[in-house]
């Protein structure tokens, strides 16, 4: 059976390191990272079964890469699983409302 391809999305590394090593280890998942919003786009045309991807990045956010890979035939169907700090509910609102499949927390709990 092959392994689902993931693709992890953050500008900090140990997120993307912590992140990384859970899902290879834990899930047994193919993991391949981008540091930025450009990149994640350039890697999502590999089509990834998920993409975890930080809300708060420089130059291009996690919503300006979320809408681009929305607009993209090639990348719409592929789920969207946000990361971030920002907890407040109209956040996490706002966010379902563009519609992405989750939403994580920063900070995580990677092993759980």
């Amino acid at each position: 059976m092959t392994p689902k391809r993931i693709l992890i999305v953050d500008d900090e590394y140990d997120i993307r390191a912590v992140a990384e090593l859970a899902l290879k280890t834990v899930a047994g998942w193919q993991v391949f990272t981008a540091t930025s919003g450009s990149e994640a786009l350039s890697l999502a045309a590999e089509q990834p079964d998920a993409i975890l991807l930080d809300v708060m990045m420089p130059d291009m956010d996690g919503i300006e890469t979320f809408q681009a890979l929305q607009a993209n035939p090639l990348t719409q169907s592929i789920p969207v699983i946000l990361m971030t700090a920002k907890a407040q509910a109209a956040d996490r609102r706002r966010f379902i409302e563009l519609g992405v499949a989750g939403i994580i927390t920063k900070p995580f709990k990677a092993m759980k």
